[in-house]
């Protein structure tokens, strides 16, 4: 019983992706968070070239467990320390949309392009708003 207990234990462990490092989480706090949101499923498409493919382009789609942090001049989307994406006002070639109930990110431009997409628990217009206001520099 007590195995099974500690196996148990140990995935639900593995399935947390809300840590981040004491510098991040200083820095998010001096900040300022807007929004927060943990161990999210993010639908993560990636567009790539493929050659000899007819149209030049495929696409890879995965759903991944994974956090989100909107602060004033951040948005971080992190599997604990391991970062999926930075955007800071600095940063180019980001932008964000709605689609119904889902916040979608997406990075880069064709062929290179990648999506984020995730359903927060309330208020998607919200997170769309303060994330486009990361990107567009406040």
């Amino acid at each position: 019983m007590a195995v099974l207990a500690f196996a148990l234990t140990g995935v639900q462990c593995s399935q947390d992706t809300s840590r981040l490092t004491p510098a991040q989480e200083a820095r998010f706090q001096e900040e300022g968070i807007v929004r927060r949101a943990d161990n999210v499923v993010f639908h993560y498409t990636h567009d790539y070239a493929a050659r000899g493919y007819r149209g030049g382009t495929r696409e890879n789609r995965e759903d991944r467990l994974a956090s989100i942090v909107v602060t004033h001049r951040t948005v971080l989307i992190h599997k604990n320390e391991k970062v999926g994406i930075e955007i800071t006002p600095r940063s180019r070639r980001y932008d964000v949309s709605r689609r119904e109930g889902r916040v979608l990110i997406r990075a880069g431009t064709g062929a290179t392009s990648e999506v984020w997409s995730f359903e927060p628990a309330d208020d998607a217009e919200g997170w769309t708003k303060d994330i486009r206001a990361v990107i567009r520099g406040g």
